[in-house]
């Protein structure tokens, strides 16, 4: 309950927050209810909108979103449905051609996978039903009304700078990818080896082993990884959810043993976990992305386009860093902790 009323009070506006400033994000265009009305009340537009999965807490917030969008247009009916798993391919396609079977008005879509995806949104298109492709890119943008996200590589590069920051500008790290396909989670670690090209007096171990979908595997290459350098590391990322949840515990584990030294420890997307390890100090920061605001953005454009009006090719919600001694200002920690359907 909390959350919910601390989001609330501040999603009164809801823009999409910046790295720094929450000034200038564009947004979705609202779509005018009159123009569903004419010659009287119309049928409810049905969207659909497929995530990458369910497990994620950032889901259940990108839900929360969509939402509330939902009712604030009144004439929508959001149909939200899951892949099985967040790796699960074939599953995804499969949601999206069942939805253009069931003709729905229009499709809002995480790509599990920037390549796999393509050939089932372009038949979709070709089907009359237009799709907003929301968190995670996909390779043909031309598809796509819009394309609703976290500048994911800014966010790679605000976890270099803490990183450099916090390391003194020298030392060694680790990057944890997450899985093969996740264009969201590539620009992240393209941003962050960029950023930390930028330190010549700091060297990347590793930056090639990928956590995979869940936290178990995650853990099980974070204990690899920590096996095979030990005391040299000096800072790890990680790049998503499970990924970071997974390398915590393997850090946990090893520090306990006496494997590694001092770490400094940065994690991307905001869960209640990692709230609190943020406040205990076992891990240094957190780069956040507004899922509450995707889910709604993603829907309102969908919305718009289906009225007829125009709407931006690129709409960005915004990424921010959260450490232990920003973590209670209003804005970071509204991010930390988003609303959840």
């Amino acid at each position: 309950m909390l959350r919910k009323a601390i989001y609330l009070v501040a999603i009164a506006s809801l823009v999409g927050c910046g790295g720094t400033s929450n000034e200038g994000t564009p947004k979705a265009p609202k779509p005018d209810a009159k123009a569903d009305a004419t010659g009287g009340a119309a049928a409810k537009k049905r969207i659909a909108v497929i995530p990458k999965g369910a497990t994620h807490e950032f889901w259940k917030s990108v839900h929360a979103g969509a939402e509330r969008a939902g009712k604030e247009l009144g004439n929508v009916e959001i149909k939200w449905k899951a892949p099985s798993r967040d790796d699960n391919r074939d599953d995804q396609v499969n949601l999206v051609q069942n939805f253009v079977t069931m003709g729905v008005d229009g499709i809002c879509l995480a790509p599990i996978d920037t390549e796999s995806l393509v050939n089932v949104v372009k038949e979709t298109k070709k089907s009359g039903i237009p799709t907003v492709i929301f968190d995670s890119g996909l390779a043909d943008t031309s598809l796509a009304v819009s394309y609703v996200a976290t500048d994911n590589e800014h966010g790679g590069q605000l976890a270099a700078e803490e990183m450099a920051k916090r390391l003194g500008g020298k030392g060694n790290v680790i990057l944890l990818r997450y899985s093969p396909g996740s264009q969201s989670t590539a620009m992240r670690e393209k941003g962050f080896l960029d950023g930390i090209a930028k330190f010549p007096d700091i060297h990347v171990l590793s930056s090639n082993q990928y956590a995979g979908t869940s936290e178990q595997a995650a853990m099980n290459t974070s204990q690899t990884l920590l096996l095979q350098f030990g005391k040299q590391v000096n800072g790890i990322f990680a790049v998503n959810e499970t990924s970071a949840a997974g390398m915590m515990q393997a850090l946990e584990d090893a520090r306990q043993a006496g494997q590694v030294g001092q770490v400094t420890y940065i994690g991307f997307d905001s869960s209640d976990r990692m709230v609190q390890a943020l406040r205990d100090g076992k891990i240094q920061a957190i780069v956040l992305q507004d899922p509450v605001n995707m889910g709604y953005q993603a829907v309102m454009t969908m919305a718009a386009h289906l009225n007829g009006k125009p709407t931006d090719a690129r709409i960005p919600t915004g990424e921010a860093i959260a450490t232990k001694e920003n973590m209670d200002e209003e804005r970071i920690h509204r991010l930390l902790n988003p609303e959840q359907f």
